[in-house]
């Protein structure tokens, strides 16, 4: 039995994403028990509670013995406010758990990988429940809690260490007391909702700061805004230019983003999932 708690530290989900989640590992998964923290529902603003109720139950989560795994119930933006106090406060316990989201949780995914806290992994959160294409990849993400591999990126080998994160959130922590080295890593990144000229500018920022990387991929980049006028690159054309420009080999797609094609990519070597 994998026993999974689900906790939201930045926005918050409504009862019938939970249920619907909770419904799928009853009629899919009875190796495994999900729990959702009641912080999951509470409301401040556009978070899910303030920051101390957010971080309460992030480390309720992350300390508790009885958890393999926590398991990030959205995304949307919030975890960078908490995401070093957690760090600082997490105890024997969290560093045995296996940790998954993706898009703003990157910020708490990075933090545990410099850290060294658990094992960090891109994947699905339970807010993907509620419709047919996002509960496969929930399915992947469960999958995988089991011990099954099939739903890592392609990509992932097991011999060069690997990272994902959203774009926007990365340059973002670039710099700061939150990113780890990843020095021959294999990047792979992605992006929602931003206009091309913003990708651009994205990878314009980013290209010069990353330390000697193994190589980068393009994820899924989606829900493109139309601009007023044409920008001329399609988001591979601009990955490729940045990376060109920078000396950074530019490895093709990635099977990660914003949409049902999101795969799972553990930080580091890939190791076997933390199945109980």
């Amino acid at each position: 039995m994998t026993r999974i708690a689900v906790c939201a530290p930045a926005t918050p989900i409504s009862e019938a994403s939970a249920q619907a989640c909770r419904q799928l590992v009853a009629d899919e998964f009875p190796d495994q028990e999900v729990w959702f923290h009641p912080q999951c529902f509470a409301k401040q603003g556009h978070f899910a509670g303030d920051d101390l109720v957010r971080l309460t139950a992030l480390l309720e989560c992350a300390n508790d013995p009885q958890w393999d795994a926590v398991w990030f119930a959205r995304g949307g933006y919030g975890s960078n406010r908490i995401a070093e106090a957690a760090i600082s406060q997490m105890t024997g316990p969290a560093r045995e758990k296996t940790y998954v989201g993706f898009s703003d949780m990157g910020y708490l995914l990075a933090a545990l990988y410099r850290a060294g806290i658990g094992q960090p992994v891109h994947g699905a959160m339970p807010i993907s429940s509620g419709s047919e294409t996002g509960r496969e990849s929930v399915r992947r993400v469960l999958r995988w809690f089991s011990g099954d591999p099939s739903g890592l990126e392609p990509h992932v080998d097991g011999r060069t260490p690997t990272a994902a994160f959203n774009l926007i959130t990365l340059t973002m922590l670039m710099d700061t007391q939150l990113m780890p080295d990843l020095s021959g890593h294999v990047l792979m990144v992605e992006e929602v909702s931003e206009y091309l000229y913003s990708i651009d500018r994205l990878f314009f920022s980013l290209t010069q700061r990353l330390p000697r990387i193994a190589g980068l991929r393009l994820g899924a980049v989606t829900a493109v805004p139309d601009n007023e006028r044409e920008f001329g690159q399609s988001a591979e054309d601009i990955a490729q230019y940045w990376c060109a420009r920078a000396g950074i080999p530019y490895l093709g797609r990635a099977e990660i983003g914003h949409s049902a094609i999101n795969r799972i990519v553990p930080f580091g070597l890939a190791r076997p999932a933390p199945a109980v």
